[in-house]
């Protein structure tokens, strides 16, 4: 089944114009997700809003949504005022300025999105965009209106297409010092370092999205798959602990040997 775009617009540098759509690149749908229902009648339980006052519940039309200014002090925006924000990039991703691609850090990517010519006229326009960031490792800076909320963007050539980022807020990144300032400064000793090394090579594998499954939701459609046959879950007993607990203090020399050697006998 095609994924319906998920925006429809125009991506422009300067006089050159060319229609495009952007649909995610990741997907939730897969995902395993439960309804609260009412145990009795087993129906679906629905929400409403409600007046924090009154207790009345409001109508859909009468939702509004305000901005709090003070205790039960409201500035009230309607949904045209909303849509009106930022209306030049509500349809057009309009590209101002280039950086080099290895200058943006990881922390700053948000969400990707997959960018692509959205009619055969445009194609040509969008490789030359396309192709001629590519040729230069640079990335294109931009703005978009995302669900109402107009997001900094980065553009990045990616095989036949474009992957769009949203970028995070200025705000929203936390100074990576803060957190690491505490670590000392040792240096790697010079014994340990090839046996980590050693470990690092016999590990190693090409990438592959099985390393990143979900064993979680895999027993959960095991567990639903199970009720739907009307079977009764079976539930793996604890094993009791033997013996105390193993102590944290150990020699880290001896660690890495142990797991060299064992990495070594089973041919990995």
């Amino acid at each position: 089944m095609a994924v319906r775009p998920y925006w429809k617009g125009y991506l422009k540098l300067s006089l050159v114009t060319c229609p495009v759509q952007m649909m995610p690149a990741t997907s939730e749908n897969e995902k395993v997700r439960f309804h609260t229902l009412n145990r009795e009648t087993q129906n679906r339980v629905v929400s409403h809003y409600v007046d924090s006052v009154t207790g009345k519940e409001v109508r859909q039309e009468d939702e509004v949504k305000g901005y709090q200014r003070g205790e039960d002090e409201y500035i009230i925006l309607e949904d045209d005022e909303l849509e009106n924000v930022a209306l030049d990039s509500t349809k057009t991703i309009d590209i101002s300025t280039f950086t080099p691609r290895d200058t943006i850090e990881w922390i700053w990517l948000d969400t990707p999105y997959y960018l692509s010519p959205n009619d055969p006229v445009g194609q040509e326009a969008f490789s030359v965009i396309r192709d001629a960031m590519e040729s230069q490792d640079m990335v294109g800076i931009s703005r978009l209106v995302i669900t109402r909320r107009e997001r900094a963007v980065m553009l990045e050539p990616r095989g036949k297409g474009i992957v769009l980022w949203t970028l995070r807020y200025g705000d929203e990144v936390r100074d990576e010092e803060t957190y690491f300032e505490g670590i000392g400064d040792e240096t790697a000793d010079s014994d340990m370092m090839p046996l980590i090394q050693k470990l690092i090579k016999k590990q190693t594998q090409h990438w592959n999205p099985k390393m990143v499954i979900d064993p979680v939701q895999d027993r959960l459609l095991d567990i639903i798959a199970e009720k739907a046959l009307k079977k009764p879950s079976k539930t793996k007993a604890k094993t009791p602990a033997s013996g105390p607990a193993p102590s944290n203090v150990i020699n880290i020399m001896d660690a890495l040997k142990k797991s060299v050697a064992a990495e070594t006998r089973t041919g990995k």
